[in-house]
């Protein structure tokens, strides 16, 4: 992946800004069932296999996981963890400093899965999300696998700053896992994988470094090295929607980040994300986050 399309990596994790939360660390033998209901708004579940395998079904969709292999639900669905290999045993939870640990007495581990969830501010988290599909596999690479074990030695160590070392150990995870290369991930449009693509990734990036700039789609063929038809071609391949939708999102995503955390004005905002008029810019706001970017404002300033 390219060096500006990493950057736009980072940039849309620190815009979503993200919080990592371990809900249960489960350390299982033999065959079990997890049920996860659907997530509560603002909150994205994850699973991160540490050693064994298990499965992760959603819907029609079904993952199958090992050692270093992390499944986000981006749009929060209902799912469940299953082994089925041995005995379905009994297991009891114990509590935690930072997080409980679920296990099966008496028996040695098979699986060490970490569950939870990624908590993210109402509007940029939310467009970010949005622009992943329902279910994203990564495997991760080894620099992350290193983190992975951070992890896991500050989960059995569970005392006075583990849970912050925790969340931090996850929002790094996730931008590690969301800038894999495209081959690592289920074959499954969107955003990440366009920006795992060197020559989408650098248009992508353009639009994340300058919003305010005239992104047409001549202009991002241009960018690419791409002819118009090509680019039209491969971007709706790789990311499952269009141009202007996905100019728009990030143009969005940038705003909410300015609305909420500078004192520009709503017109000079319009103008930094690339809009002539403020009511233009309030239309497309309004169509993306169900409100004006005042309403938003007053919001953001309550939360």
């Amino acid at each position: 992946m390219t060096g500006g399309a990493t950057d736009s990596v980072s940039r849309l994790v620190r815009l979503a800004r993200l919080d990592g939360e371990v809900d249960v660390r489960c350390l299982l033998a033999g065959s079990f069932t997890l049920d996860n209901p659907a997530a509560e708004p603002g909150a994205v579940p994850f699973h991160l296999v540490l050693e064994g395998r298990c499965t992760v079904t959603s819907g029609a969709s079904t993952v199958h996981m090992g050692p270093g292999d992390m499944v986000l639900l981006p749009h929060g669905d209902a799912h469940q963890v299953t082994a089925t290999e041995g005995p379905r045993l009994p297991c009891e939870e114990e509590p935690g400093t930072a997080f409980p640990t679920r296990r099966t007495p008496g028996a040695e581990p098979q699986v060490d899965l970490f569950c939870g969830h990624y908590r993210f501010e109402r509007g940029a988290g939310a467009l970010v999300f949005r622009l992943m599909p329902a279910l994203v596999h990564v495997s991760l690479d080894p620099p992350a696998l290193t983190l992975a074990e951070v992890l896991r030695g500050e989960a059995g160590f569970d005392g006075l700053g583990t849970q912050a070392i925790v969340a931090a150990l996850l929002d790094a995870l996730l931008a590690m896992a969301l800038r894999s290369r495209p081959e690592q991930r289920l074959d499954t449009p969107g955003l990440w994988t366009a920006l795992g693509d060197d020559a989408l990734g650098r248009a992508i990036a353009g639009v994340v470094e300058r919003p305010g700039e005239a992104w047409t789609i001549d202009r991002l063929a241009t960018e690419a090295a791409m002819s118009r038809a090509t680019f039209q071609r491969r971007f709706a391949a790789r990311t499952g929607t269009t141009v202007v939708a996905l100019v728009t999102a990030i143009r969005m995503m940038v705003a909410v980040e300015l609305l909420t955390h500078s004192e520009h004005s709503v017109t000079r905002i319009a103008k930094d994300v690339g809009y002539r008029s403020e009511s233009a810019f309030g239309q497309a706001f309004r169509a993306a986050l169900g409100m004006s970017p005042a309403q938003y404002r007053k919001e953001a300033a309550r939360r």
